[in-house]
């Protein structure tokens, strides 16, 4: 597992409660030699299933909100079962502690809520699911196991108030708003851990939130990158390119960058595209496939249709073409200086500040925020 070995405190549960007990008998694991999502049966291959089931890769089980028939996979995965290792550094970051109350917002399979029914007692997990078919169907798996942790369904953005005070809550899913009924509904000093990150890109980052004495606020900082399938509710609609760009792109106001694609793209879970989605707000970036030896690389406003194209080749600038109410291409160059100004800082050094108004990003000190 990578990310270090299990602590000494949780090995017990996840000896316990293998992934496999909660996994259904057609799944998609993702096989990382190809990078796609392949069908897995555990009638026609058991060895295959079994061996998926026990590797360190994130399983989908549900595509298309359950609207999905047959074999291949699906359009949108909308339901899975997280990869090991990712499931151990969040628990590991809600930091239990014997008697704990704990609420999790997105079920799925119920194999996240059997690991901390089995360290901190069924009676007080509560576990709730959006999708009222996976929610059923945890139920009956955690049930089965003999871990029957409360399983509700509804929709998580709200919590599940009847089961407040809770001492630890964590989230399964990715936010793009922190609900502050999860504060309210969390003690003073309890402590929530949920994905949370922008529109700007897929990517996530996990924050570890403490309330404040006065329950009048949640704060901390992110512990490291991650990406989860989003919380229904905070989905990004789609983006309809010909909505922004009716003709060519050469209609657009042109210049020219000397930020290379290396630096401005990185990989997967590069902390400049974290950094650029605080502080460019509202945008939405977009990589396309490289062809003939050229990347375009889009930014689209999310208020207004403000859009930019930079096309990066292998030379020492890139053409750029923006239009709109914004430069959306100017204010991205500003927070790329910028990130480059305080030393390429990586996701741990960010943080997040909730209150009932607003959500306020950080970097290194609370005290020095942005509203976002």
């Amino acid at each position: 597992m990578s990310d270090g070995a299990l602590s000494p405190d949780w090995a017990p549960a996840f000896a316990a409660v293998p992934r496999s007990a909660f996994l259904p008998d057609l799944m998609w694991p993702f096989d990382m030699s190809t990078a796609k999502s392949v069908a897995v049966s555990k009638a026609d291959d058991p060895e295959a299933w079994q061996r998926y089931a026990e590797s360190d890769v994130p399983v989908v089980t549900q595509w298309d909100d359950g609207q999905h028939t047959g074999t291949e996979p699906g359009h949108v995965p909308t339901s899975s079962a997280s990869m090991p290792s990712v499931v151990f550094r969040m628990l590991r970051d809600l930091d239990v502690c014997p008697g704990d109350r704990a609420l999790e917002v997105g079920t799925g399979t119920g194999w996240n809520a059997a690991i901390l029914a089995h360290r901190l007692g069924a009676q007080n997990v509560v576990t709730v699911e959006v999708d009222e078919a996976v929610a059923e169907s945890a139920r009956a798996a955690l049930e089965q196991f003999g871990l029957p942790a409360q399983v509700i369904h509804g929709d998580g953005f709200q919590g599940y108030p009847d089961g407040a005070p809770y001492d630890r809550i964590i989230a399964t899913c990715g936010l793009r708003s922190f609900p502050f009924a999860w504060v309210e509904q969390c003690r003073p000093g309890g402590m929530i851990v949920a994905p949370w990150g922008t529109h700007y890109s897929n990517g996530d980052a996990v924050a570890r939130l403490v309330v404040a004495d006065d329950g009048g606020s949640a704060s901390g900082a992110f512990t490291g990158p991650v990406e989860f399938m989003k919380l229904r509710a905070q989905r990004l609609s789609p983006v309809v390119h010909r909505d922004y760009v009716a003709g060519s792109v050469a209609d657009g106001e042109e210049s020219s960058t000397t930020i290379t694609e290396a630096e401005l793209v990185g990989d997967r879970f590069s902390p400049q595209s974290f950094a650029l989605g605080l502080r460019v707000r509202g945008c939405l970036n977009v990589i396309a496939d490289k062809r003939d030896g050229a990347r375009p690389v889009w930014f689209y406003g999310l208020t207004d249709r403000s859009w930019a194209c930079v096309q990066f080749r292998d030379q020492d600038t890139a053409r750029v073409w923006q239009s709109g109410p914004r430069r959306l291409w100017d204010e991205v160059e500003v927070a790329y200086r910028w990130w480059l100004g305080r030393d390429k800082p990586e996701h741990t050094r960010f943080g997040l500040t909730v209150t009932p108004e607003e959500q306020r990003a950080w970097l290194d000190d609370p005290a020095d925020s942005w509203a976002l």
